[in-house]
């Protein structure tokens, strides 16, 4: 396919060249997909449950660029080797797409929601990733098993840190995202040291995390600096919980904000048209100033 647009179907998009074998995974895999829907029919709540605010825009303007970008780069990583994915075949359902930055630059991993049922990565990640690498950082969005999140994270941290030449990236200097379910995968990944109960202590830990729409309660001096957003109207996340949270973090010095938009529900996403646009560029102001 030459161009993508919202009468583009699952199936000749899952089919087109430019996406090899991993076309497949900007979907979710974890769902009953009807694979003649088009994106315009795609792009719903029913599809995406539990989230809202869906653009059918943002989709097709993912789809476009991962193809323009896939003639000179390489868009799609596997973070697990031939070797493990034949001994345990769900290691084929994960990976990260890569929309790649300035040369050399930080990078950010960010983790779709759905439940620990499904993975949202064309809503709920894949834009963020996008929105991260128009300003010049190198953006991952991660496609994991529900059922091995942390530990798919935590892979992917590792594949990323061990790669980062070739890649281009700065290992030392990361932040991890994460919408709801992948709010929480980012939350504890992010704490200082997470990596070592993962065999890694060499890792650094990451310096910022940024977090939308989760019930996330721990605390602890070793969280990162957090940044959360929700909306008020969220059935899921109660706002309060945020704030507490944001607010306790803060007392013990971790730099801490949480942004409540009035009369959002869950899942919002970029929140393009709503009251919470915008709010991305805010987040990456966050993580700029907790660089190192």
């Amino acid at each position: 396919m030459e161009t993508i647009n919202r009468d583009s179907t699952v199936q000749e998009i899952i089919n087109d060249k430019d996406f090899g074998d991993f076309g497949r995974l900007l979907f979710p895999i974890d769902r009953h997909i009807d694979k003649n829907m088009t994106l315009e029919e795609l792009t719903s709540s029913h599809v995406y449950i539990w989230y809202s605010y869906l653009q059918v825009s943002k989709t097709i303007e993912i789809i476009n660029e991962l193809k323009k970008r896939s003639k000179k780069e390489t868009i799609f990583l596997d973070i697990y080797s031939e070797q493990e994915k034949i001994k345990d075949p769900s290691k084929n359902n994960t990976g990260l797409f890569f929309l790649k930055g300035k040369k050399n630059a930080p990078y950010a991993i960010v983790n779709a929601g759905g439940g620990f049922m499904y993975v949202a990565v064309m809503h709920d990640s894949l834009p963020h990733a996008l929105e991260i690498s128009k300003k010049g950082y190198n953006a991952f969005a991660l496609v994991y098993r529900p059922n091995h999140a942390y530990e798919d994270l935590a892979r992917a941290i590792a594949y990323i840190y061990d790669h980062a030449d070739v890649l281009e990236v700065d290992k030392n200097q990361y932040s991890l995202w994460g919408g709801s379910a992948g709010a929480r995968m980012a939350a504890q990944l992010g704490m200082k040291n997470a990596m070592t109960y993962f065999g890694r202590s060499d890792i650094p830990s990451c310096q910022s995390i940024i977090m939308q729409y989760t019930g996330y309660t721990k605390v602890s001096k070793r969280d990162a600096p957090s940044y959360a957003c929700v909306g008020t109207h969220d059935s899921i996340a109660d706002y309060h919980i945020m704030q507490e949270r944001s607010k306790y973090l803060n007392s013990i010095h971790i730099p801490s904000i949480c942004h409540v938009y009035k009369g959002l529900s869950h899942g919002f996403g970029l929140g393009i048209g709503t009251i919470a646009e915008g709010w991305i560029n805010e987040a990456i102001e966050f993580w700029e100033k907790n660089m190192k």
